[in-house]
């Protein structure tokens, strides 16, 4: 069963995001860390589409690659797929249109209107009649729309129906930011929007989607059936498990 199947069936999946470590065996490390996806990151860590057709192969039999673009266009849209993502998490989806937009790039005819070229990377240089091509990629190509303005939250029920939007993915530190309480995530205006999010996702049958940035926040989520969950950055999982042996090296006696 591929990843859209998997989300759209409500069962767990668990991923994480990668925006420094862009190197060959980053998606089997985090593979044996239990993830089952990988994001990479073009909106804040600037990686070329040259560098992530590296990791598209490199996930390959691994983890699903999905990307990051640094926005909802089609020129990055239609790019990213072409070089094999599985996927794409679109940042800043404000409106219904916009969320329409997307569909259409990241889908062929009929469903949408994205451009055919075939025996390329993302239908492994293989041959075979376009027709079950388009059909299959149109079937397993998962699109998760970003709600993290005040913009979208007004919007965000129009943006839940728009057909084709597999997963609405809340962006809690620029929800935050935007409402006025920036990273103050137990105030009462942010877990208001979480859950006017949350209920428009459920009322339209969308998956939800949420970074984990600590353990708390992922027992969390679970607890809420959010059906795709990020286990954090890779810069963060770095930082936390150096310091977890630094620490305590640190605290013993030196010599000299």
């Amino acid at each position: 069963m591929h990843l859209r199947q998997k989300v759209q069936s409500g069962q767990r999946c668990v991923g994480g995001m990668v925006f420094e470590v862009f190197t060959p065996g980053i998606a089997q490390i985090m593979a044996q860390a239990g993830c089952e996806y990988v994001i990479y990151d073009m909106e804040h860590a600037g990686a070329s589409i040259e560098t992530l057709k590296w990791q598209v192969a490199a996930c390959k039999g691994v983890a699903t690659p999905l990307a990051r673009p640094p926005v909802g266009q089609y020129q990055y849209l239609a790019r990213l797929l072409d070089i094999g993502m599985k996927g794409v998490m679109v940042p800043m989806v404000d409106s219904a249109d916009e969320a329409a937009v997307v569909v259409e790039a990241c889908r062929y005819p009929p469903e949408g209107r994205r451009g055919a070229a075939f025996g390329f990377q993302h239908d492994d240089y293989a041959p075979g009649a376009p027709a079950d091509k388009m059909k299959k990629a149109n079937d397993e190509i998962l699109i998760i729309a970003q709600v993290e303005t005040e913009r979208a939250l007004a919007n965000v029920d129009a943006i839940a129906a728009t057909p084709g939007v597999d997963v609405i993915w809340i962006g809690q530190f620029d929800l935050s930011n935007f409402l006025g309480v920036p990273g103050d995530f137990e105030s009462k205006t942010y877990l208001d929007a979480w859950a006017e999010i949350t209920a428009a996702a459920r009322k339209h049958g969308k998956a939800m989607g949420a970074m984990a940035a600590n353990p708390e926040w992922a027992a969390d989520y679970a607890a809420q059936g959010i059906e795709m969950i990020a286990a954090g950055t890779d810069q963060g999982a770095l930082i936390s498990g150096f310091t977890a042996i630094t620490a305590p090296a640190k605290g013993g006696p030196a010599k000299g």
